[in-house]
Formats: structure tokens, C-alpha cells, sequence
């Protein structure tokens, strides 16, 4: 770092000395410094320094001006409209000069800290896991506070303080009591109360001792606020720009530091004009020569103004003026992402998010190259207002960076930890960095939280004091997403501590900075603060890991999450064994995990007690020590052998990284893109690695075959310390999943890029139906309760249309089961079953039933096209049957439509709405909805888009709702939090996507661009998909890379697919939606020994639009592209503008659809209308009988019917004859069965009545006495 010397406010001057600086001789100027204070300093250099970095740290170059404008040539302010008076809270609120908070406890995990209370921010809090609490407050001087508030969290009012104490002290060690309270109460969510103070005192600490909540277990607030009761202040004139300890209240980055360090410059002001208003703030004086090569970095995070929700903090970026009176900002200069570098289009862009950090670069070079950088600015310019606006700014950087280079292998584009720069509160992707093989048995992790199962590295949040990282230990993990939690944990940890040393987690943790750390799919490696280094290569069901010491010291340590674990260490050998029973409350049938390791170095010491030891060693020459550790479900014994296959003895730990990366590589290398930034290339193939990331094999080699230890059915017998109590299964199982989210992306991903593999998987899963009776919603590894939808049903249908080998008929029975019978437990199956086959919907009775309604009319249609292709290939009359039937209850969704209020909202069993239509706010999140509100589920029937359209008027009437889709804002406002209760991340992430309703964040958005094709508008498509990928996948270089939860791949693949141009909108169809390609050129190595090669040779950030398109250089006018055409590759070529075309608009250019009219669809419905168990719309009940009469109240056509079976499955027909009579007398003969059984309890069966027509009087006539749970009659 080069700077020029500088007598500055904050210390004495320090002159620093470039590496070619001359001095000349010294003439005294006067400059204008912090407040207008005129100061001293030496006479330009004769040379230009070549660099300069600052994070406004302590030996850093300090700020040159603070709360200073910048003035032009002319000598006017460049500032307009804009003042200093940011204020919010209180009168006379001075809380922003605490400088330190300590409290009893906190929720880090979940980042509800103690920084929190002090950030003027109502929407974050405070939580500790106890019912009385204390937190103290540091100010930077003494003050005389007169009054104090408090204000409420946003949720559980028994979790509010009651009874406290507020407390004053001049050292923080003498406490003195102010004012007592006792009996209060909020009597709302996010309300504060101010509380005077008898007889002020000026203090520098206060403390405030809760010492009753308001009866929960729990105690929480949101924020504290101290008053000096002077609200007479004179207003700064100018926007402040000042060195603070940075921001709190995000859910992200740790509370009350940097970006690095504990300080950032705060930028706040007043925006007072209706139009536009600026400051341009000058910070540092320099004198940076601009060569080719130099980039401009840092980071800033703009806050939101609590209640606000607004974004005008993000009209803000770091101009540059230059000695020749130009600046930055008028040089047409753009970010990494090619987003323009200025106040105003950084804003526009919507690139930087609010309450978070975020990372800006810009290679200057290109368009000042050859200048000279004065003074470093600070600049807001929005163009409308009024509005508060506060940020912070730190690591403000001028390098030389030479362009990047193409990396030699595609693996090193892949990062790890994107997605790790995340929290409960707000998803950035909630991932963690795995080292692992591609659907590997286990995942290799640093975890950052050892006593975590659920978010295992924190890339910031939870930083040491010092605001650095640290790593307690690297562990074993099988964990899907940290809602589901870890499971089968094993953890070690070196050490270079002297003696005996202490396994605790915060003694062995070792800081580090991300700078030291290489994260990549087949290799994690990272250099400690103390110079140890640790570096871990993965197999499928093994890794090797080397651990290279500063000294001789060198002990490995071992410890698991909780002690349900046990631990053998073998010095004599260096061989460490053991298993763990640890797991979340959602990994449902896990079962023990059995490891074995061996060691290369002797072992001098060691010791263990419960799951906790230490091996001590001399290392070799080269200070490591290896250790090749290996995992398995069945037995220790297996463990080693799995050890033997594939890290057997001699195995060098190259040699395993080296596997790993070529494994990787090849895998990678289906997709090569043209025209793509360094960015998006990280981008790409960081998304493919979280794609085949999951789902994960459950077996293991045991001799010449394969076995699993299962999860789905129950123990025969116990665990012993070294042998599964499991159940042992031959054959191959995989796990990992939930289905909600990946059947709209990664399935058709597998079944495009690797259709094998894909085939394997899906036997894989259904082979938990084969074991276990059922294929799970949410594979944890067994049938974990959670989400809507039995979502492989149409998963797997859709791969089975495109062509994909496994075993189908087991593949088709699971999803019948699924869609025809009653659960017998939560986990599986589909909920609100006893009622919704007959009602033609799921009723409110059923938690979110709508949505569990919407996704099963989704399945359904994938069954249909299943069942369809399925009776073309074998003839067997009951998928021809069981197609036609699934395919009407496909169209079932418009029972939910409720025209009045012109949303789908849900009903009872009688048909009542659920809220009256007048009463009716689509805005509102939940009961009816999951994770999301009635805009949400507004388009969620893409099976049949022209239906859709039919039911909201017509293509433009879908187009006129999807405008107002975008156009309408999620606030994430506590008024809509519905049944939550209180607002949640997923409703903070949607608002921060900024497109209106839309919320990437949460996957049943991730269609509703594409619905723009069905509506005639696929311009907006292109549009939109093309602003997605633009914006909503940065951050890679900070841990951050998604919006939202990744989800196994989901989100990844949305990404893949959407680059690539087409996106699988109708799933079980075998067609894609034609969208916006990203790259000039994509070539997918298909399979089958094809390419695909998609051509854009016009494309840009502006050339969004699709002109036309062709497929080997035929005109292709549909939006639908099927993939029995690209599957057996060709060129797609598309022809890219700036402005929207007529392409793709064509009467018969939309998506694949059930509906082929401009009629709003009416599917057959039970005809039956009468009393007795047989037609209650429940299979609750039940009747013995030998024949039915079918009450009808007019004459009917039945073209289908079902009979469904009672509690015993047994005693359910076998043969019967159904007939129609015009007059009750004559019978004719419609339908005759024999042969048949019912598989299951409590399942429906349908069958098409051979002979239709016209009757006004039915009867079903069975071969024997039989029991039947409910018969409809469908017409």
C-alpha cells in the first residue's frame, strides 16, 4: 500500500514512501479538512503512487476529510438537496454513539445478537434463551441520558421484558440504579415505549437487567434507545461521512464491525427535494497514477430505514475525481457485472442489497487509463426523494489486477462457499462449503459452529472479536439444508498447541481470513492466523485429510456435535474408530454412522473421554500429518474396507485431490459457454456443483454387491459399537432430496446432462418405495414431514417421457400410491387424502391446503403423461384408464379459482370459502399458502397455462395479471405475516428481490417468468429471466452467489437451464420454454455423444430480446421446444435485439397446454349426490355391500369411475358389473370387471366405463359381498 503523506485529525502525520517517490521540496498548502478544519500538508509529490487500500482501520490511511463535499472547478459544493439530518428514533436519540455492547446471551446462530439492540433497526432483535437477561452499553463519552425506550420484537409478546432495572456506572464496574420498572407490557409487535429517568446522572455505561419476562422462556427485543432529551440540534448541513464501528442489525455480516476489521465510514443524510438530490462527499486525498490493469474495489452496505422499506441508500457508489478535473462517474465506467458505476446506476441496476454487504469492482483502466486519481469520493445521488438514507462503506481499494486468464481446469471455477454468507434471517443460498464427490455418501466440511446441526459455516457473522472467521473443527456431514439439519457427524481439528491439549471448542478454534482459504468441490485447503495449514480431498465414502504444523507440536482432535457418539483411539497404530448417532429432529430414519481412520505419522500421546480425544504425533520432515478416514452405515469393518477400495494404503493425498478434480472436471465439462465474464463463469459452475452436489448415495460395495443400511424400515435389531441394528438391503439407494423444490429443475437437469446417472437415482429413490412402502416427500434420509406435494411423482414422469431408463412401472406405482391412497403416517404420501380425491380438492382442513392442492394437480398431470406413455408401450388397459383420469383431475385447480376475488384461495369440505371474496388480500402470507401468500399461487397450474389464461379473460388477461404480479411490492410488512405470525425470511428475501410479488427467493416463483410465452408475451420473459440472471446470482467472491435458499441444486439449475435459453415450464410434458440465452455460445456435450450448441452471437446486457430462432437453420416460431429435438443435438441459433420483437406471439406459439380452446376448463366431477358412507366425499367411512344404487339427480353421462377400499384393502371387490337404466327398471350393462384387487388401504382406483351414455339411474352390482369406503360416478 502506497499513499502520500498526510497530516491527518486522528493522529500525528506519518509519511509513507512510495517505492519510486521523490520528494521535492516541501511547500505548505491548506486543504480543506474534516468539519472545514483547514490542516497542513506537504506539496504534491513529483511521481504518482501505484496503489492504495484503506479499511479504515488503526495503521490504515485515515480518512483525509470527514462530513466534506467535494467542490468542482468552480469551487461550488457538488451537493444539492441533501442534508446531514438523518435522525430516526426518539428525540434527542444519541444511541448511536455506543461503541460497545455486552449482553448475558444471544441467539448467534440465528443472528439475533446483541448488536441489535443499538442499530435502530425494529424489524432485527435481540434474543437470549433464558427468561431474564442483561445487556450493557458503552458509549464514547459520558452522557446524561434523561430518558430510555424500548421496543417490542416481532413476535411471541411472552417473550418481552416485564420487570427491569436500568443502571448507570463511570467505569462499567460500579454500578449505580436509574430507574426500576415492574409490571409493564407491549401491547403490539414493534412498539416502543420511553421511559424517563428521575434523576439523570451523566454516565458512560449503562446496563439494562431484566429480571421477569412476560411469561415465556424466552426473553427478546428489539431495540434500546437513550435520550438526552435535546431535540433542538441543529441539523448538519452536509451529508455525514464518518468512521464508525460499522453497521448492526444485518442478518448477514457480523454486528458493529467492517467488511473487515471493526470499523467502516458511515455515509447518512436527508434527501429532501421530491427530485433529485446528491452529495458528493470527499474521503481521501491521493495520488494514484491509472494504468491499464487497475480496478477500483469495495464494499459498502446500504441500510434500509426501518419502516421505510425503501431502497434509496443503494443510489450510491465510490467516484473518483482526477487531476485533470474529471471524474469517474462521467467516464461511462461499470461494475464487474457491467452495471454502470454511479450513484444513480448502481440504484437502477438493483444490484446492491440493502442490510447486507456487498463487493464492487470496476477495471477503471479501460476507461481512465493513463490518468490520475486525486481524491476518492463518496457519492449519493437519487434521482427522487423525499427520503432518510444511511450505509457504511469499508475496504476501499486502487490495485493493479491483471485480467484474469482461463483457468486450466473447470473445477476451479466452482466455489463452495457461495451460499455460506447466509443466515436463518436472510438466504443468500444457506449452503456450506462440502468437498465431496458428485452425489457422494458423504460431504467434507470446515464448520465454523461445532455444536451446530444446522448452519455449520458461517462466512461472517459469527467472526471472532477481531471480526475474523474461525474454524472449531472439519467434520463428516450428510446434512441436505440446515432446516433439515445434520446428521452422522464425525469431527476433527488439528492443533499446534504445546502439551496436553484442550479439546473445547472455542479453545481449539483457529482463526483465519478467506483470503487463506481455497474452497473448491474436490479440495478444501486453509492457512490459520497461527500458520497451520489443513486441507481435505474427498471419495465417495472417504477423504483424506493433511494437516501441515508451523512446529513440532502437532496433535489431531476429535469431537461430534453431541455425545450420542462413541470414539477409539489406537495409539500403538494411529488408527482412530467410532460411530455417531447424531442427528437433527429431522432426519427421520437416520441411522448409525461407523468410521475408521489410519494415520501416516507415529503417535507420541493421546487420550480420550466420551466422543472427545487427542492423538499427539511427530510429523515428518515436512510437519504433516495425514489422516485417511472413511465412513460407513453398516459396520466398522465396512468402514475400512470402504477405506481399502478407495484410499487404499500408499494412496498419496495428491493422488486423491487429483481424482477427485478429474471427476469433476469431466462433469464440468458438458457445458462449455462462450462470452461469459469471469463471474459468470464462477457462476456456472459453482451451480453445477450444487446440482450434482445432491441427491447423495446410501450404499456401499460390500463384496461383489451392493447394500444400504435402511432408513425406511424398521430395525430387526439393535447398534452395537461396531455393527448397524438396520435393516441390510441389497441394492442401491439414494437420499437427500426435497422434492417441493427440485422436481421443477433438477430433475430435468439430470435427465438433459446425464440421463444414466438420472435413470440410477430415480431406481434409487424408488427403491425406498420398494423397502419402505412409500418414496419420500423430503428424503433426510428417510420420510421426513415437510413441504406440499408429493413432487416425485412428476420428477420422475418427466424423465420417463424424455426418454430416461429405470425402472418405470415401480417408478409409476409409487406416484399412484401417492395419488390414490391414504397415508398411514405424515411423512409420506399426500395429505388431506380421505377427502380430497372426491372433492376435487384439499380442503382448508388440511394446513395449507391449498398449496398441497395445486402442487397435486401439478403431479397428477405428470402421472397422466406417465400413465400415457406408459399404455403405448405395454397395452395394459389400466394406464390408458388411470392417463385419462389424472389428466381431468389435472384441470381440478379451477375448483380453487374464487372469480370474485380473482385469486385461488382455499375451501372447506362444503365448498365455503375460506375468507369472504370482499374480505379477501392476496397479499396476506400463509394459511392457505406455503411460503407465500395468494399472489404466490396465482400462476402455479403451468400444466395447463391456457386454462389459466381462460380463467383470468383470455392471453391478455394472463398477461394483465402477470403485470400486475411484478408490479405489485412485497413489503415483507408485519400487517401480511398472515398465520406466521411474524414476518419471515422468505417474505424479507422476496421484497429485496425487487420485482414486485416475484420471489426468486422461494421456488414457486421460479416459473412465473416463463408463464409470459403462454400469455403472447414472451418479451417479457426474455426481460425478466434476463434481469434474474443479471442480478440475483452475485456476490460469489463474498460467500454470498444466490437469493435464497439453494435448495439441492433447485435454484442452480434455474440458473443452467435460464443461461442456456429454455427452461422445463410444463414438467412431464418432454418440452421446454424458450427464454433469453446468457452467453454468446453454449455447447452441451450430450450423452449420446451429440452436441447441442446454442448460438447468440448478437447477445449483450442490452441485446436481451429474441428476434427469431432457429434449429438447424429451420425457423422455430414456438416458444415450446421439445427435448426429444435438442436431445439428439443441433444448433440453436438465436437472433438477439435491444428492443421486444413479434417472435414467439403467434396463436399457436405457447407452451404446451391441457387445454387447447379459449374455454375455462370444466373437468368431469362426481355426479353422485346422496346419503350413506358411499358418497360422503370421505374415506373415512365405509359400507358392506353387495350392490349399489347410484343416486343421480339427473341423467348423467359417467365416463369414469372410482371405487375406493376400506381399512382392509381385503375386502374390497373383485368383480362387479356397474349399469345405467333410463327408468329404473330396464338395466343395461355399461361395465363388467372381474380379476380386479385393490393393492393398498384406503386406495381409490378409477375405471373408464366401457359402454357410456346417457342415464338417469345408475347401480354398481358386485360379484360377492365386499366393502367399500366411497364410489363416485364421474361426468
Amino acid at each position: 500500500m502506497q499513499h502520500r503523506a498526510r497530516y491527518r485529525r486522528s493522529s500525528p502525520a506519518r509519511l509513507r514512501w512510495g517505492s519510486s517517490t521523490i520528494m521535492g521540496v516541501v511547500a505548505l498548502s491548506l486543504v480543506v479538512a474534516s468539519q472545514g478544519t483547514a490542516i497542513a500538508l506537504p506539496a504534491q509529490t513529483a511521481s504518482t503512487d501505484r496503489e492504495f487500500a484503506s479499511s479504515f482501520e488503526s495503521g490504515d490511511p485515515a480518512p483525509t476529510w470527514l462530513n466534506t463535499v467535494d467542490t468542482g472547478a468552480d469551487g461550488a459544493k457538488r451537493a444539492s438537496g441533501v442534508d446531514g439530518g438523518y435522525s430516526s428514533g426518539i428525540p434527542g436519540n444519541v444511541t448511536d454513539h455506543v461503541t460497545d455492547v455486552r449482553a448475558s446471551g444471544e441467539n448467534t446462530g440465528g443472528g439475533e445478537v446483541k448488536e441489535n439492540l443499538v442499530d435502530d433497526e425494529s424489524s432485527t432483535k435481540w434474543l437470549t434463551f433464558e427468561p431474564t437477561g442483561w445487556a450493557e452499553f458503552d458509549f464514547d463519552a459520558p452522557v446524561k441520558v434523561v430518558t430510555y425506550a424500548l421496543t417490542s420484537a416481532n413476535d411471541h409478546d411472552e417473550r418481552d421484558p416485564q420487570d427491569w432495572t436500568l443502571q448507570g456506572s463511570t467505569d462499567g464496574k460500579d454500578w449505580k440504579t436509574l430507574d426500576t420498572r415492574s409490571g409493564e407490557s407491549f401491547g403490539e409487535r414493534f412498539q416502543t415505549k420511553s421511559y424517563d429517568i428521575a434523576s439523570p446522572v451523566e454516565y458512560q455505561h449503562f446496563r439494562l437487567d431484566v429480571t421477569k419476562n412476560n411469561g415465556g422462556d424466552i426473553l427478546q427485543l428489539a431495540d434500546v434507545q437513550f435520550s438526552t432529551g435535546q431535540s433542538d440540534d441543529p441539523t448538519p448541513k452536509d451529508m455525514l461521512s464518518l468512521v464508525d464501528r460499522g453497521p448492526s442489525g444485518s442478518p448477514t455480516a457480523k454486528a458493529g464491525a467492517g467488511f473487515t476489521g471493526k470499523r467502516a465510514l458511515r455515509y447518512a443524510g436527508t434527501h429532501k427535494a421530491d427530485g433529485r438530490a446528491y452529495s458528493y462527499n470527499k474521503v481521501f486525498d491521493v495520488n494514484v497514477g491509472v494504468g491499464r490493469d487497475t480496478e477500483l474495489s469495495y464494499r459498502i452496505f446500504p441500510s434500509m430505514a426501518d419502516g421505510d422499506r425503501d431502497y434509496d441508500a443503494t443510489n450510491v457508489s465510490v467516484d473518483l475525481a482526477f487531476t485533470d478535473g474529471t471524474y469517474l462517474s462521467d467516464l461511462n465506467a461499470v461494475d464487474q457485472h457491467g452495471f454502470a458505476l454511479t450513484p444513480q446506476g448502481q440504484g437502477a441496476a438493483k444490484v446492491l442489497y440493502v442490510n447486507q454487504w456487498n463487493n464492487v469492482a470496476s477495471r477503471i483502466g479501460s476507461v481512465a487509463a493513463g490518468k490520475t486519481v486525486d481524491r476518492i469520493l463518496l457519492a449519493y445521488d437519487s434521482p427522487q426523494g423525499p427520503a432518510k438514507f444511511r450505509g457504511w462503506l469499508d475496504d476501499v481499494a486502487l490495485k493493479t489486477v491483471a485480467p484474469e486468464k482461463p483457468k486450466a481446469h473447470l473445477a476451479d471455477y466452482a466455489l463452495t462457499t457461495r451460499g455460506t454468507n447466509s443466515s436463518g434471517g436472510f438466504s443468500r443460498g444457506n449452503n456450506f462449503p462440502a468437498t465431496a464427490l458428485p452425489h457422494g455418501f458423504n460431504f467434507w466440511t470446515p464448520v465454523t459452529n461445532a455444536g451446530s446441526l444446522s448452519w455449520l459455516y458461517d462466512y461472517a457473522r459469527a467472526n471472532n472479536a477481531d471480526n475474523l472467521p474461525t474454524i472449531e473443527a472439519f467434520s463428516a456431514s450428510h446434512e441436505p439444508s440446515p432446516w433439515m439439519g445434520d446428521r452422522q457427524t464425525f469431527q476433527v481439528m488439528p492443533s499446534a498447541a504445546s502439551g496436553t491439549p484442550d479439546t473445547g471448542r472455542t479453545a481449539r478454534a483457529l482463526a483465519f481470513r478467506h483470503e487463506n482459504e481455497t474452497a473448491r468441490p474436490y479440495y478444501y485447503g486453509v492457512t490459520f492466523e497461527n500458520g497451520l495449514k489443513a486441507e481435505m480431498a474427498p471419495t465417495d465414502h472417504a477423504a483424506a485429510l493433511r494437516f501441515t504444523y508451523p512446529g513440532e507440536d502437532a496433535s489431531v482432535l476429535f469431537d461430534n456435535v453431541t455425545e450420542q457418539a462413541g470414539l477409539t483411539l489406537d495409539k500403538d497404530n494411529g488408527i482412530v474408530t467410532g460411530y455417531s448417532d447424531v442427528k437433527s429432529g429431522l432426519s427421520t430414519g437416520a441411522t448409525r454412522l461407523f468410521v475408521y481412520g489410519v494415520f501416516d505419522a507415529p503417535v507420541t500421546d493421546g487420550g480420550s473421554s466420551g466422543v472427545k480425544g487427542y492423538l499427539k504425533f511427530k510429523p515428518g520432515t515436512d510437519h504433516t500429518v495425514t489422516l485417511r478416514l472413511a465412513t460407513s452405515l453398516i459396520s466398522i469393518d465396512q468402514a475400512k474396507d470402504n477405506l481399502r477400495q478407495e484410499i487404499p494404503d500408499g494412496t498419496s493425498f495428491g493422488t486423491v485431490k487429483e481424482r477427485a478434480r478429474k471427476t469433476w472436471d469431466k462433469l464440468f465439462g458438458k457445458v462449455e459457454v462462450e462470452g461469459a465474464t469471469p463471474d459468470q463463469l464462477t457462476t456456472l459452475y459453482s451451480s453445477m456443483y450444487r446440482l450434482y452436489l445432491y441427491p447423495n448415495s446410501g450404499f456401499e460395495k460390500v463384496g461383489s454387491k451392493y447394500q444400504y443400511a435402511s432408513p425406511f424400515s424398521a430395525m430387526p435389531g439393535p447398534d452395537t459399537p461396531t455393527h448397524t441394528g438396520a435393516k441390510i438391503v441389497d441394492g442401491k439407494v439414494y437420499v437427500n432430496n426435497g422434492f417441493w423444490d427440485t422436481y421443477r429443475t433438477t430433475w430435468p437437469a439430470y435427465s438433459f446432462l446425464t440421463p444414466s446417472q438420472a435413470g440410477e437415482m430415480v431406481d434409487g429413490f424408488v427403491q425406498q418405495y420398494k423397502d419402505g412402502g412409500w418414496t419420500s416427500r423430503w428424503s433426510s434420509p428417510g420420510y421426513a414431514d415437510l413441504m406440499t406435494g408429493t413432487s416425485s411423482d412428476v420428477a420422475f414422469a418427466d424423465a420417463y417421457v424424455k426418454g430416461v431408463d429405470f425402472d418405470a412401472e415401480a417408478a409409476y406405482d409409487a406416484a399412484l400410491k401417492n395419488a390414490t391412497v391414504v397415508p398411514p403416517a405424515s411423512g409420506v404420501g399426500r395429505k388431506g387424502m380421505s377427502t380430497s380425491p372426491f372433492l376435487g380438492y384439499t380442503s382448508t382442513a388440511t394446513g395449507e391446503g391449498l398449496s398441497w392442492a395445486m402442487e397435486g394437480y401439478v403431479n397428477d398431470y405428470g402421472i397422466a403423461e406417465m400413465g400415457q406413455a406408459l399404455y403405448k408401450k405395454t397395452g395394459k388397459k389400466r394406464y390408458k384408464e388411470e392417463s385419462a383420469y389424472f389428466l381431468n383431475r389435472a384441470q381440478d385447480y379451477v375448483n380453487l379459482f374464487d372469480s370474485k376475488a380473482g385469486f385461488f384461495q382455499g375451501r372447506d369440505a362444503q365448498g365455503n370459502w375460506r375468507l369472504d371474496s370482499s374480505q379477501y388480500d392476496p397479499r396476506v402470507w400463509g394459511y392457505d399458502y406455503t411460503e407465500t401468500n395468494g399472489w404466490g399461487y396465482a400462476f402455479t397450474a403451468p400444466q395447463d397455462s391456457r386454462g389459466l389464461a381462460n380463467l383470468y379473460g383470455g392471453r391478455s388477461g394472463l398477461a394483465q395479471k402477470l403485470d400486475a404480479y411484478f408490479a405489485t411490492p412485497e413489503t415483507a410488512s408485519p400487517d401480511f405475516v398472515g398465520s406466521y405470525g411474524g414476518v419471515i425470511h422468505e417474505m424479507t428475501e422476496a421484497r429485496d428481490v425487487r420485482m414486485g410479488m416475484y420471489g426468486h427467493s422461494n421456488q414457486v416463483a421460479h416459473h412465473v417468468n416463463y408463464m409470459y410465452d403462454a400469455a403472447g408475451q414472451p418479451w417479457k420473459t426474455q426481460k425478466n429471466v434476463r434481469e434474474v440472471l443479471s442480478r440475483l446470482y452475485t456476490g460469489s467472491e463474498i460467500g454470498q452467489g444466490y437469493h435464497g435458499d439453494e435448495d439441492n441444486g433447485e435454484q442452480s439449475a434455474w440458473y443452467l437451464f435460464s443461461s442456456l435459453g429454455f427452461y422445463p415450464l410444463v414438467m412431464g410434458s418432454g418440452e421446454y420454454a424458450i427464454g433469453s440465452p446468457l452467453f454468446t455460445k453454449a455447447t452441451v456435450h450430450l450423452e449420446n455423444g451429440k452436441d447441442l450448441v446454442v448460438k447468440a452471437p448478437k447477445n449483450s446486457a442490452k441485446n436481451v430480446y429474441v428476434q427469431g430462432v432457429k434449429f438447424n437453420g429451420e425457423r422455430w416460431t414456438s416458444t415450446s421446444l421439445p427435448h426429444s429435438l435438442i436431445s439428439r443435438g443441433g444448433v440453436l441459433e438465436f437472433d438477439m435485439g435491444s428492443k421486444p420483437s413479434s417472435w414467439g406471439t403467434g396463436k399457436d406459439a405457447a407452451p404446451v397446454s391441457i387445454t387447447q380452446d379459449d374455454k375455462v376448463p370444466a373437468p368431469r366431477a362426481d355426479v353422485l349426490k346422496g346419503d350413506g358412507a358411499l358418497f360422503d366425499n370421505t374415506s373415512a367411512t365405509d359400507a358392506t355391500v353387495t350392490s349399489v344404487d347410484l343416486p343421480t339427480s339427473t341423467a348423467a353421462k359417467g365416463v369414469q369411475y372410482t371405487l375406493t377400499s376400506s381399512a382392509d384393502h381385503t375386502k374390497a371387490p373383485g368383480g362387479w358389473v356397474l349399469q345405467g337404466s333410463p327408468d329404473g327398471t330396464t338395466w343395461t350393462d355399461l361395465d363388467k370387471r372381474s380379476g380386479e384387487s385393490f393393492t393398498w388401504d384406503k386406495q381409490t382406483r378409477v375405471f373408464s366405463v366401457a359402454h357410456p351414455g346417457s342415464y338417469a339411474h345408475y347401480r354398481l352390482v358386485l360379484d360377492s359381498e365386499a366393502t367399500l369406503a366411497e364410489v363416485e360416478l364421474l361426468g
